[in-house]
């Protein structure tokens, strides 16, 4: 295996405990939902990461989805259909992070987020199954 895929399935395995950390929030008696977002738009960017470096491509150190879409694209044409996924997760990485943010999310932004990252997922399976 290379040092490239290796880098890549540590990058995944740390965006699925992010699905991980969701999902277990999601089933909880209470539900943070602001966490189950932030670590859904979490897992989507460490995927995008894992694709590129997986990609032998560096990754900028942002947590702007769109713009690691931008990386993405060259390398791969068909992920633009995620960008209405990526789009819905950017809030999550920062604004709702401290008291006083824009908004709270809601049960079913919550549930739309982890949506939106298990997209992320899919196309990842299929563009780069050598890290799976």
């Amino acid at each position: 295996m290379s040092a490239e895929t290796e880098l890549a399935r540590q990058w995944l395995a740390k965006g699925q405990n992010d699905l991980l950390n969701a999902d277990n929030n999601l089933n909880a008696e209470q539900v943070p939902l602001d966490t189950v977002c932030f670590h859904c738009q979490q897992a989507a960017e460490k995927m995008l990461k894992a694709f590129l470096v997986g990609n032998g491509h560096p990754h900028p150190f942002t947590h702007d989805l769109l713009l690691l879409l931008q990386y993405v694209l060259p390398i791969h044409a068909n992920a633009e259909q995620l960008r209405d996924a990526l789009s819905l997760l950017m809030p999550y990485g920062v604004e709702i992070r401290y008291p006083g943010d824009a908004f709270t999310p809601t049960e079913d932004d919550a549930k739309e987020a982890r949506q939106a990252a298990e997209e992320v997922l899919t196309w990842l399976r299929a563009a780069l199954p050598e890290i799976f």
